[in-house]
């Protein structure tokens, strides 16, 4: 939170390079090491339109991919408060923390994969929150920019004992403890 790319809309990618196949291989590293379900680019300092993602449904079923360049359709949210037991999620740019918030159930997103190939998504549940929330990375908007009034507020309270919001800090999953 406060580093510039976090909050500002990512860049198309134009070529699929060996050096976007080798950040798409970090950021699985990070997002696994985290452990996280999603990483958007701007995540890790590169302000590009990519992210992964990765979930294990109700069965164990793993789920995991990346998008390049997505587009993201969605349905209305529920009119409404969010359910704090259903509707929390937390992100690995504001770590340790989890706020209730209410997003569509559902959404289509369509995008390109690393070989150039055509990929489209058409999730609900959680899956639709995971794209929802990494394809707002892209647009430079954090999941505490969406937040009701009083936990906004909170959020920024956890902020500035932290000494986040300002360029310069980061944290490294599986290094760095967060309750430090």
């Amino acid at each position: 939170m406060g580093e510039p790319v976090l909050h500002s809309v990512a860049a198309p990618v134009a070529e699929v390079t060996d050096e976007i196949r080798t950040l798409v291989a970090d950021m699985f590293e990070t997002m696994d090491t985290a452990p996280g379900v999603g990483l958007a680019a701007p995540q890790v300092g590169v302000g590009l339109r990519i992210y992964t993602y990765s979930y294990q449904d109700d069965d164990g079923e793993p789920w995991r991919g990346v998008l390049i360049n997505p587009e993201l359709w969605m349905s209305p949210p529920e009119p409404g408060s969010p359910d704090p037991d259903d509707e929390s999620e937390g992100c690995l740019s504001f770590p340790g923390e989890r706020f209730p918030l209410r997003r569509a159930d559902e959404v289509h997103v369509t995008g390109t994969d690393l070989d150039g190939a055509e990929v489209r998504i058409r999730v609900d549940g959680w899956r639709a929150r995971i794209m929802q929330h990494e394809f707002d990375h892209l647009n430079g908007i954090l999941y505490i920019d969406r937040l009701s009034d009083s936990d906004w507020k909170t959020s920024q309270k956890i902020a500035r004992k932290r000494g986040w919001g300002k360029p310069g800090q980061s944290w490294m999953p599986g290094v760095d403890d967060l309750d430090a």
